[in-house]
């Protein structure tokens, strides 16, 4: 916010002040068209994201669920680089934690012990950002939004690279089989 200042501050600065075509302190911002570009392999790898890990969960209604949130938030993540920034974040933000909450949900019933202490820690980090940014503290928020891409990188590269389909295969209901006698 320094007007002064040359450059991005990893501390003080936004991920969307880089979608700006001028940067904060006036001058012309040369890496406008590398954050749009990043942004949407952003959207589309989040998106991608929940649509395969849908497919490793037995359940269809949140296989379901856990497509929609994909397709959706491939367009509404994007959207956050655009004027509607602000409503964006809000949607997208809402999706990707709905989302978040489904698999959390199911890794708890896994026996990935610290694939669940790594959901929960990045759902307690994730809401704690967005309270940040709901209650307006910019100072703390500036970081916090790196942390929580982070976190969210992180878990995302875990759960796609170190589960698999057995992992989650426990978790379907056995259905009783019901036998009809002869009388």
């Amino acid at each position: 916010m320094d007007k002064n200042s040359v450059g991005f501050d990893w501390s003080k600065n936004f991920f969307s002040n880089l979608f700006l075509p001028k940067a904060l302190n006036g001058a012309n911002n040369p890496s406008r068209v590398w954050a749009l570009i990043g942004m949407v392999f952003n959207s589309i790898g989040y998106g991608l994201f929940f649509i395969h890990t849908s497919r490793k969960i037995p359940q269809k209604h949140t296989t379901l669920v856990l497509k929609s949130i994909g397709f959706a938030n491939m367009l509404f993540t994007f959207l956050i680089a655009t004027s509607l920034h602000d409503i964006m974040v809000t949607v997208s933000s809402t999706l990707t934690m709905i989302g978040l909450f489904y698999i959390t949900v199911f890794i708890l019933r896994t026996k990935l012990h610290w694939l669940k202490i790594f959901c929960i820690g990045c759902l307690f980090i994730f809401y704690s950002t967005l309270y940040l940014y709901g209650a307006g503290d910019w100072r703390l928020l500036a970081v916090m939004q790196k942390v929580t891409f982070l976190c969210f990188m992180l878990l995302v590269l875990t759960i796609e690279y170190l589960t698999k389909n057995e992992d989650f295969q426990q978790n379907k209901p056995n259905k009783l089989s019901v036998t009809a006698t002869n009388r």
